[in-house]
């Protein structure tokens, strides 16, 4: 760097107030990492949390299915944004695929039901998801929630269970 270029410089101003620290998860790709890690959610099903921002009301997961069928159906009450690492899934209300390497915008209110199709051993999908997921039966009669606050709850829970400790959730809570 030149005399008198800040062009490489890091800032040096004071840290602005009430500014979270970062979170930097390593080896979020690494799916076949350390097994405690993936939180169950229902059988063949589990999530491995990235970031639950409770004042922001979202969480980043990965999402882990090992079965064909019907997955849930659901409505959301926020955008979600979803990345399919591995397999594929689609929503039985629409005719589009979510393929390997694909990427899906899902807008607040749509109602569908995710499908893991026969053939697909395991299908993983990084989700990011503002709101609640409000699962509904096929009328849109809600049976029940699920949100950054239930996903928290539960990885605590499980974390205590496989003796990493309730508050190693923490580190993912912003």
């Amino acid at each position: 760097m030149e005399k008198g270029d800040l062009s490489k410089a890091a800032y040096r101003g004071a840290k602005l107030p009430s500014v979270p620290e970062d979170l930097v998860v390593s080896g979020v790709l690494d799916l076949e990492c350390d097994e405690r890690l993936w939180v169950p959610q229902a059988k063949d099903v589990w999530f491995r949390p990235l970031c639950f921002n409770v004042s922001h009301g979202y969480f980043v997961n990965i999402l882990r299915v090992r079965k064909s069928g019907i997955l849930s159906r659901h409505r959301h009450t926020g955008p979600v944004h979803a990345t399919v690492l591995r397999g594929r899934w689609h929503y039985l209300e629409h005719d589009w695929w979510a393929d390997e390497g694909g990427y899906a915008f899902e807008p607040p209110g749509d109602i569908h039901t995710l499908e893991v199709p026969e053939g697909v051993e395991e299908m993983v999908t990084l989700f990011h998801v503002t709101g609640a997921y409000i699962y509904v039966d096929v009328d849109g009669v809600a049976l029940g929630i699920e949100d950054v606050f239930s996903k928290l709850q539960a990885a605590r829970k499980h974390y205590e269970q496989v003796g990493l400790g309730a508050d190693f959730a923490d580190q993912f809570v912003r």
